[in-house]
């Protein structure tokens, strides 16, 4: 162990040694370069001197004459000779070098960043020129690098815009499509074109676990029909709208063993599956037949596939919940309509037909003059059938204003004191721009704000009606619509009751019943009639 230590302490001395070796030779090295113009300048200024000197001693010593004179010229030919060599050495060591130094840094200057300035071989800057050149390689190296890192960060730029192009084209068309066949037909159009693809096709889940085509670019006609409906359970497209996920497979020699003829015509590279998703739901898939290796789309291809499959997914459960409300909303308006044909002209038709029952009994009885009075009857109830029948059809053709409840109540009311001259007042104490109820509730309180006056025009007698709605900060609104006429029987005013027992309570009650308000009916004969109405805010509106 000592002896290990010993030779390791030996090694690092020998190591110190030879690190102090070179430095002193950089030194002495330093130190001669420094004297290669000093040296030569203080031998001229010796020559100098001993010039001056034997020029004294010439005229101390006339006799020597001739040896002083051939010391001198020897004096001046090695003073000629060394102000040639200083003159050499500075152009060598100075002048040259700072007119390499000019030309480098006009090269740098101009973007050259390849370029080393010619060094000396020695002299005062040969040091200072070699530093130079080593900064100017490592100003290189790292220009490149950062070149480099421009390079990536461009072409990582240009394939986020491309992605970002993608999805705008891929929103744009689904935000034009008018149904889901057309969503579909564009969105393949526009995703053939912009990863250039040689075909593609959608398939949808259906409720018997079979994927269904609905779309397809680039597929015969044959195949279409062969391939409508294909089980879940038999290749790559099934076992995505199981599992999720995006698939690739190369070629597509796995779907054309199930089919008479190919997929799609010539050769494909590749066939990329990728999923149509709704939030944790999967509805069905979108396939690409790729004429290259998916990965030269880019390394973001992947998320953006999938990104436009969440997408598509989106846009389809959209549309199919906007045609389930729409089925919604009719067999609503149908509900509605049958319940007002229910409660007026059923109930004349049923009239009328008791009354001509009554007029044969009475012709059969030869009584003429009770015939007369049943046919003035029945002409009475058929009027009042007429009557009733235009109103219908005057309340469903009409359409509530767009600006919002309170404009479309306030030109009810004109239009109602044009017909019957009745005075009408309605007051509002908020903002005339919105009532706080939503769409939906506008439209039910509109209707039961118009079936009510429409009782007032055919019952009341009244002079005068005003309708106030009043908006609550947290709980909806109130709405009132009360007249001064001649009241209503109990048995009448009973909102309880079977359809058929007063003409239009009871479907103003099951109008506030679907936007889950409440009304109720106060009247007593000769005081007038209230209609009180609250609705409750909408989430929407909150």
């Amino acid at each position: 162990m000592s002896q290990t230590a010993n030779n390791q302490s030996t090694h690092s001395d020998v190591d110190s040694d030879i690190h102090l070796d070179q430095d002193e030779k950089q030194r002495v090295g330093s130190r001669l370069s420094q004297n290669c113009l000093l040296l030569p300048v203080l031998a001229l200024f010796s020559i100098l001197t001993l010039l001056a000197i034997s020029t004294v001693i010439l005229y101390a010593y006339p006799e020597s004459h001739q040896v002083i004179a051939l010391a001198q010229i020897c004096f001046a030919i090695i003073g000629i000779g060394l102000v040639a060599h200083t003159v050499h050495r500075i152009r060598q060591q100075l002048l040259n070098p700072l007119d390499g130094l000019r030309q480098w840094s006009k090269r740098i200057r101009s973007g050259d960043l390849d370029t080393h300035i010619k060094l000396p071989p020695r002299g005062e800057f040969s040091n200072l020129l070699q530093d130079i050149n080593s900064l100017t390689d490592e100003l290189h190296s790292l220009t490149d690098e950062m070149d480099m890192q421009v390079q990536k960060q461009t072409e990582h730029i240009a394939d986020k815009s491309r992605s970002l192009e993608i999805l705008y084209d891929v929103a744009t068309s689904l935000g034009s499509a008018h149904s889901l066949d057309e969503l579909l037909e564009q969105f393949l159009d526009t995703l053939m074109t912009l990863v250039d693809a040689r075909g593609a096709s959608v398939r949808l889940l259906d409720s018997k676990n079979m994927t269904r085509l609905v779309a397809s670019r680039g597929l015969s006609k044959e195949i279409q029909e062969e391939d409508k409906l294909v089980s879940i359970d038999r290749c790559l497209c099934g076992k995505i709208t199981q599992h999720g996920g995006l698939g690739i497979q190369k070629g597509i020699e796995a779907c054309n063993q199930f089919l008479s003829c190919s997929v799609i015509e010539g050769e494909c590279k590749e066939l990329v599956v990728i999923p149509l998703q709704y939030q944790e739901r999967i509805l069905g898939v979108y396939n690409l037949f790729l004429d290259r290796p998916s990965k030269e789309l880019g390394k973001d291809a992947r998320d953006l596939l999938n990104s436009i499959g969440k997408h598509l997914g989106l846009a389809i459960e959209k549309t199919r919940l906007d045609q389930n409300a729409r089925r919604l909303a009719i067999m609503e308006e149908r509900n509605m309509i049958a319940n007002e044909l229910h409660d007026s002209l059923a109930q004349s038709l049923v009239s009328m037909r008791l009354q001509t029952k009554m007029m044969g009994e009475t012709l059969h009885r030869k009584d003429i003059r009770h015939a007369q009075n049943e046919v003035r009857n029945l002409n009475t109830a058929i009027d009042d059938a007429h009557k009733s029948l235009r109103e219908l059809l005057s309340n469903f053709r009409s359409k509530m204003d767009e600006r919002g409840l309170i404009y479309a109540v306030n030109d009810l009311l004109y239009t109602f004191k044009q017909e019957t001259g009745i005075n009408t007042y309605v007051h509002c104490d908020d903002s005339k721009e919105h009532s706080g109820l939503s769409p939906a509730q506008e439209l039910q309180v509109y209707r039961i704000i118009q079936e009510a006056l429409a009782n007032i025009r055919k019952h009341s007698d009244a002079c005068n009606v005003r309708v106030l709605i009043n908006r609550l900060p947290k709980d909806g609104c109130n709405v009132l619509i009360e007249d001064d006429g001649q009241g209503i029987e109990e048995s009448e005013g009973n909102v309880t009751a079977e359809p058929g027992e007063h003409i239009g309570l009871s479907v103003m009650k099951e109008r506030a019943s679907a936007i889950n308000g409440e009304l109720q009916i106060e009247s007593e004969p000769g005081e007038g009639t209230r209609v009180l109405l609250h609705v409750p805010a909408s989430s929407h509106t909150q």
